[in-house]
């Protein structure tokens, strides 16, 4: 598919499934695409979803991802792309187990464990959704990314007023709007911006990038830092989702973050995904760099 500047938003989707559908080439190794106009690092959501498309594809049908843990190693790079080489641990009863590396050049950017469970039935409880707005009232984060442009240098303009294949409606003022501390909670409707196809392997591919939006600026909103304000370096460190229940990755989803506790120049953050009828379909954690650095000068 070739670069459009003005993409619908089937295209949109259309290049996220070309993304996260790796290329096999036998013997447990994979191959991920470069994303359409891609520039610098490699957002890690994408690494996330290629590396759980590359484990799904060595397990059966019946046993769905339930957990995945992964460390980033080093920061992708766009101008290639990415290898993947998975590893059959473990084929038992009722569980499989996979490790996957991620790799740029022969380097490895990020290790995966994930965990595969045949569906059986067991005791239920789940934390209800918070009693936040819905998603028909709120504006998208497009919307209010354009808004606020003004605000932004010529570079971060660039960056956040690029189409994107996941709409997102926050619920919260985000970081680069306020111009003052918050709590350290983040509350975000999100879905495809255009219909995916049935399979349940892209529903869970898709919620794995997404997972990888909104959650590390958790952690900043109570310390005055962002990047829109230069005065971070940020990086994800580690990432781990547990799927709980079946969803649609194209219908609203909301995304309920919290971060506990910073210090040590690293965040931690939780978030609870939620489908708009109120079930609680996964969970996700993670810690990430967030060091406090001199704005730079502009020239």
């Amino acid at each position: 598919m070739t670069e459009n500047e003005n993409p619908t938003p089937q295209e949109l989707v259309d290049r996220l499934l070309d993304l996260l559908n790796v290329k096999d080439h036998g013997g447990d190794r994979f191959e991920g695409a470069r994303k359409i106009g891609g520039v610098g690092r490699v957002f890690g959501g994408q690494v996330i979803g290629q590396a759980l498309a590359s484990t799904e594809r060595t397990v059966p049908d019946d046993r769905p991802v339930h957990s995945l843990h992964a460390y980033f190693l080093r920061g992708g790079d766009e101008d290639h792309g990415i290898d993947f080489k998975v590893e059959r641990d473990l084929d038992g009863g009722s569980f499989s187990n996979r490790r996957v590396v991620a790799s740029q050049l022969g380097k490895p950017i990020l290790n995966m464990v994930a965990s595969f469970h045949k569906r059986e039935e067991g005791p239920y409880h789940a934390e209800p959704m918070p009693n936040v707005a819905g998603p028909d009232a709120l504006a998208s984060e497009a919307e209010l990314r354009a808004k606020f442009a003004d605000r932004m240098t010529e570079r971060q303009r660039q960056i956040m007023l690029q189409p994107r294949p996941i709409e997102l409606r926050p619920i919260e003022s985000r970081h680069w709007m306020s111009g003052g501390p918050q709590e350290p909670k983040a509350h975000t409707w999100f879905r495809s911006v255009a219909a995916l196809p049935d399979d349940p392997r892209t529903h869970r591919a898709v919620l794995a990038y997404a997972s990888d939006m909104t959650l590390l600026g958790t952690s900043t909103l109570p310390h005055d830092i962002s990047w829109s304000k230069g005065n971070i370096m940020g990086a994800s460190l580690d990432h781990a989702i547990w799927f709980h229940d079946d969803f649609r990755a194209d219908e609203w989803l909301l995304y309920a973050c919290d971060s506990p506790w910073a210090g040590r120049a690293r965040g931690f953050n939780r978030g609870r995904i939620y489908t708009q009828d109120g079930r609680l379909v996964a969970s996700v954690a993670q810690e990430g760099l967030i060091r406090p650095i001199a704005p730079k000068k502009a020239d």
